[in-house]
């Protein structure tokens, strides 16, 4: 595991994408919303999605800097995006969302875990 990652342009580009999801989660864009009703996250719970992809884009920024930072934020979006898939298994939602978003982002994660933080 090195101690910055590289390279670390696919760390950036996931950070963006992170910062983004969480704009779209302070009032939920509908097919954040559809998603999130879909799998019957409680909506009591929906701001702190906000803040978990806001703090992880604020890690993988802050790991080009900080060794193994970018490893940790990494590893936990690998985490947070199976447990993603699992609410959409478990609530039988085997649409787009399971597969264009859940499982592309766990995909993205993976590889930017495997590829630029070991």
């Amino acid at each position: 595991m090195p101690a910055l990652p590289d390279p670390a342009w696919p760390v950036v580009v996931l950070a963006a994408i992170q910062a983004a999801d969480a704009a779209m989660c302070v009032r939920p864009v509908g097919f954040v919303r559809g998603c999130l009703e879909d799998v019957g996250f409680p909506r009591s719970l929906w701001v702190v999605l906000t803040w978990v992809k806001g703090l992880a884009a604020t890690g993988l920024l802050a790991g080009l800097v900080v060794p193994c930072l970018a490893f940790v934020t990494s590893a936990a979006l690998v985490v947070y995006f199976a447990a993603a898939i699992g609410m959409h298994v478990r609530a039988r939602d085997f649409g787009s969302n399971l597969f264009v978003n859940a499982t592309s982002m766990l995909v993205i994660c993976v590889g930017v875990w495997l590829w630029c933080t070991w």
